[in-house]
């Protein structure tokens, strides 16, 4: 007997550039995801960030763990460009990693680019309208 429905994180296991993006999502690899996304070397992971203003090291705990698996973070803030906080850009170069801002529109394009140069790069990208 089938135990019903079932819901799972959301995981594409593979890296994969971004289709589209708006009306508070994303498409990528003949999907779509509504929400925030990561985008890292284990895959496309569902992200529960809705809004850049207010995050922390705790909301970047997977970037974290994988933070040795690529060489720059490109971090979309939603529609316009937003400052990462101090005590946030400080733990993430601990970490290794290099950060870069951007509005949600201009890290995906750069993404996309980075991606198809073969480039390791990862992004965690908020979802716009």
């Amino acid at each position: 007997m089938a135990a019903g429905l079932q819901i799972r994180a959301a995981h594409f296991p593979g890296r994969a550039p971004i289709d589209a993006y708006g009306n508070g999502g994303f498409r990528f690899a003949d999907m779509s995801h509504r929400g925030s996304i990561l985008c890292l070397p284990s895959g496309i992971h569902g992200w529960d960030a809705t809004a850049f203003d207010g995050l922390g090291e705790g909301d970047f705990a997977r970037v974290l763990d994988e933070a040795g698996s690529f060489d720059i973070l490109l971090v979309g803030t939603g529609p316009s460009l937003l400052p990462m906080p101090a005590p946030l850009r400080k733990r993430l170069r601990e970490a290794g990693v290099a950060v870069e801002t951007m509005s949600t529109g201009a890290a995906v394009r750069t993404y996309n680019v980075l991606l198809a140069e073969d480039r390791s790069v990862a992004a965690a990208l908020i979802a716009v309208d």
